[in-house]
């Protein structure tokens, strides 16, 4: 493994020149001493290349994906809050989150060009369906035009994991990183779509990079850690929990900078360090403000009656201290109010009320491929260990510690979005392998990422139902887990190309959990939940989120049919 100067893991042995004792003659060049100076001879080209495939097959992967999945849920409220602010310059769709994973989305939405209706008035949901399916648009042209710009995003954060995970542990931990970054199921799934998750976790990312930098370079990067934590937090609120903790970690990045053993020093280096965490802020703060006056430079914004709920306690004070506009701490209300809502879960087969503190890890365990869980493990083991990797350990573990943290008090267990950023962080976690001196780690680890890249490759182009082979693959997804984990109304299409080409002619019963509009796509179909149970007859199509939670009348409906045919992995058809 080849290193630069920056790099914490110790070159390979397989690396060190050979010293030859005085007078002997040189042995010839062995078959793998011949393959080793021909990868190093190459290794300014081999490099770029293998970066490139890696992007290139999980460009493919998504670009697949966004072409053949009709709108989730939530991507209709987000690309029609982006027509929103390209063409009334209003924040006040979508207000409880912040605009500028928004404004990602719009890039794309102003590319496609589509007809905006001024005139239509509706809530966020009703304004994106409008957009979609009432206005004269192409709805798959523009949602693959809306989910452009996060795809490319999330090409770009691969490459911040492999610069990262370069500086860590050289070319081979960074191209490891990458490839772990690249398979990842989840990061697939999300990275498609015109949705903030996967924006804000990788916003987060690269500052942590930038701060870890910043100890060799804090004037530099300090005021860039700033700007992507501005961007993620002016994306997604959930990354405000992540604050304090970059900010402890800019103060240690100017504190090893300028560390120095001059007598009296230790007051000014404190004073420096809390200087550099204050710049972070104040620049974070800076970009938040920032998103606002673009949507709107005039900041304007008026709720309506009942819009944002009144929160007490802690939580009301902090939403009012915070120095962003007023829209978007009337947004960090209405999350508030939201978390406060009545709630039901799926996990393992349960369905309940409420949430469960321990619903993302299971979530995870499920989706996320075993070899990655293996390499995870024991990469995170290496970091806290390992005293050549303690350094750079607070900036990988703490993040995700508190992040996954924060993310388990919530009370919508609906998938592991709300924890997307573990994958990321995780795939740099992982290089910590590459300490434990044994000579049969390099080639246990090349064993799980070649698992890891099979068993994402097995899924292609089904990343959102994915679940590991311990879980029975994407088919059984539904049966542990529920939303977007599996099901998040993004088969509409395949659905309606399955009815037509297997079942034409035939009555159908449909219970479809999403946002897109059924008969756009040329199903036409009835609620079976509005009839006698004896006049459903004929096929009997169900979402498999609501059959995850069926309970009445759907429920018996469900348990008298037989099942026929499945679609995507999310939705299942009966007969009747």
């Amino acid at each position: 493994m080849t290193r630069d100067r920056h790099t914490l893991l110790a070159p390979s042995a397989v690396e060190a020149p050979v010293e030859l004792l005085p007078g002997a003659a040189p042995s010839p060049p062995t078959g793998r001493a011949r393959l080793l100076a021909l990868l190093r001879h190459h290794r300014r080209l081999l490099i770029p290349l293998a970066v490139a495939v890696l992007l290139l097959q999980m460009a493919v992967a998504m670009l697949t994906t966004a072409v053949e999945q009709t709108p989730t849920i939530d991507e209709p409220v987000y690309v029609g809050t982006a027509a929103v602010y390209l063409h009334e310059h209003s924040l006040r769709l979508n207000p409880e989150h912040p605009p500028l994973g928004k404004l990602i989305v719009a890039a794309g939405v102003a590319a496609a060009g589509p007809h905006f209706d001024r005139h239509f008035e509706g809530n966020q949901g009703q304004v994106g369906r409008h957009l979609l399916y009432e206005s004269g648009n192409d709805p798959w042209r523009l949602m693959l035009w809306a989910r452009l710009p996060v795809i490319v995003l999330t090409l770009l954060f691969g490459l911040v994991v492999f610069a990262f995970g370069s500086e860590l542990a050289g070319a081979v931990g960074g191209l490891g990183a990458l490839a772990l970054y690249a398979f990842s199921p989840d990061v697939v799934a999300h990275g498609s779509l015109a949705t903030l998750d996967v924006p804000a976790a990788g916003f987060v990312l690269t500052s942590v990079w930038l701060l870890w930098r910043a100890r060799r370079r804090p004037r530099l990067c300090l005021p860039l850690a700033g700007a992507a934590l501005g961007a993620a937090v002016a994306t997604k609120m959930n990354t405000l929990a992540a604050v304090p903790v970059l900010l402890l970690l800019a103060g240690l990045s100017v504190w090893h900078a300028r560390r120095t053993s001059a007598p009296g020093a230790r007051r000014k280096l404190l004073v420096r360090a809390l200087a550099g965490a204050a710049l972070v802020a104040l620049v974070a703060v800076a970009v938040v403000w920032a998103s606002h006056l673009v949507v709107d430079p005039r900041l304007r914004w008026t709720p309506t009656a009942g819009q944002v709920p009144v929160v007490h306690g802690l939580r009301g004070q902090l939403a009012g201290l915070l120095p962003f506009p007023e829209a978007y701490r009337d947004g960090m209300r209405m999350q508030f109010g939201l978390e406060n809502a009545h709630w039901e879960g799926f996990l393992f087969g349960r369905h309940y009320e409420g949430s469960l503190w321990y619903y993302l890890p299971a979530a995870l365990l499920v989706k996320t491929p075993l070899g990655m869980l293996a390499l995870w493990a024991a990469g995170t083991v290496a970091f806290v260990t390992s005293h050549q990797l303690r350094p750079v350990a607070p900036y990988l573990l703490l993040p995700t510690a508190v992040l996954l943290a924060a993310a388990m008090e919530g009370e919508r267990n609906f998938g592991v979005r709300y924890a997307i950023f573990v994958p990321m962080f995780g795939a740099l976690a992982a290089i910590g392998v590459l300490a434990l001196r044994r000579r049969w780690v390099p080639f246990v680890a090349a064993g799980l990422l070649v698992f890891v890249a099979v068993s994402s490759l097995r899924t292609f182009p089904f990343y959102l139902p994915y679940a590991n082979e311990a879980f029975g693959g994407a088919a059984k997804t539904h049966e542990r887990l529920h939303d977007s984990n599996v099901d998040w109304g993004q088969d509409l299409g395949r659905l309606a190309d399955r009815l037509r080409n297997r079942y034409a002619g035939q009555h159908v019963w449909l219970v479809y959990k999403g946002s897109g509009v059924p008969s756009y796509y040329g199903i036409h179909a009835s609620d079976p939940r509005r009839q006698p149970e004896r006049k459903v007859r004929g096929l009997l199509v169900v979402s498999d989120s609501s059959i995850a939670k069926a309970t009445g009348r759907l429920a018996v409906l469900i348990h008298t049919s037989h099942e026929v045919d499945e679609v995507g992995h999310s939705i299942t058809i009966f007969r009747r």
